[in-house]
């Protein structure tokens, strides 16, 4: 099966082409443009990431066609596949809608099939791409389902039970603010730009976790929602209080581990827990904050320390972030079970949700 795939769910513009014979990638080529311009509006503002999807678009699939067929030729391209897929939801509108129209298009002038990709789905299986832990089981699921994922992203805060590819339930979800907008909201208050989270991140590393003792909201709640909100308001309050410090590295490299530390606790106690309960093989971390250094090394500790038989799976870093390859790699196990879209009737699904 040879996928071509589209992601423009936000502020990336990514395509990728995939080649899978019996279980296994053959062949893998993508390319991803991340949206510069809304640095200076310290987040992503739809209207613009529209209009830049529109634009660099056309340059990325050239691109891609070059990469695959030699030559900057869609008609070239549109032989060599059978398959296209795009992100359906969620994510922006307006955002979504550039993807999706885009591949219609060249379902319908190609005369392929088409599939409409959720965005949480695909970062969930971006663990089966090259190079990922899980790639050797694209040709089966023995021994790895039911599963449980912890998708942590700048809009998603969610643990998922997987009982297989497209099987999920929805254990827990934020209830307000995702773990991503606190890195976001944190940085921003601290100066340090955005995207947050790898920001805070980088100061973390030489600061001291211990030094400010931030809210862990719901840690201790048994059921599996998130909330972070109030951790936000924490954070904004005593930098407030303290705002004359902000000019002392060390200062800002404290709470950035505190702050750190905070999220990274939660997602941690909520998925452990959530793990023994259902008793599940495997433990799949994925999304934008997957890359977090602390949160993958904590979560594999603390699951080896109580849960040893638990399997973890953490996705590459290259793979953690918004990408095609992801989305064409779900749509792969969606057209194995011969699930398509008709292209005169497909629509974005802003506000699409896996497992309800």
């Amino acid at each position: 099966m040879r996928i071509l795939s589209i992601e423009t769910s936000c502020d990336e513009s990514a395509a990728a082409y995939l080649e899978i014979t019996r279980g296994r990638i053959v062949r893998f080529e993508h390319l991803v443009a991340t949206q510069a311009i809304h640095e200076k509006y310290g987040g992503v503002v739809p209207e613009v990431a529209a209009r830049e999807h529109s634009s660099t678009l056309p340059l990325i699939l050239s691109g891609l066609a070059e990469k695959v067929v030699g030559k900057p030729d869609g008609a070239a391209l549109g032989r060599r596949v059978d398959v296209v897929a795009a992100t359906r939801g969620p994510g922006l509108v307006t955002s979504l809608k550039v993807g999706v129209d885009t591949a219609r298009a060249l379902a319908a002038a190609w005369k392929k099939k088409l599939i409409g990709v959720n965005h949480i789905e695909g970062h969930i299986c971006s663990a089966w791409l090259p190079g990922a832990p899980l790639e050797a089981a694209i040709g089966g699921a023995k021994g790895l389902f039911p599963a449980l994922v912890l998708v942590v992203s700048g809009g998603h805060s969610e643990l998922l039970l997987m009982r297989n590819h497209g099987r999920y339930a929805l254990l827990g979800v934020t209830r307000d603010d995702a773990a991503g907008e606190a890195f976001d909201k944190a940085a921003k208050l601290l100066g340090l730009g955005y995207p947050g989270g790898p920001a805070i991140s980088r100061h973390a590393k030489d600061g001291d976790p211990a030094k400010y003792d931030f809210p862990r909201p719901m840690m201790r709640d048994p059921h599996f929602d998130f909330s972070f909100s109030g951790l936000k308001t924490a954070v904004r309050y005593f930098v407030q209080r303290e705002r004359e410090k902000l000019a002392d590295p060390r200062f800002v490299n404290d709470v950035a581990a505190s702050v750190e530390q905070a999220i990274v606790d939660v997602l941690v106690a909520k998925t452990v827990r959530a793990a023994r309960q259902t008793r599940v093989k495997t433990v799949i971390l994925a999304g934008g904050v997957a890359a977090n250094r602390k949160l993958r090394e904590t979560l594999a500790r603390d699951l080896a320390a109580e849960l040893p038989r638990v399997r973890f799976v953490e996705p590459p870093l290259s793979y953690c972030t918004d990408n095609a390859a992801m989305i064409g790699m779900a749509a792969f196990f969606r057209a194995s079970t011969g699930k398509f879209d008709d292209p005169r009737t497909i629509e974005v699904d802003p506000g699409w949700e896996l497992g309800r």
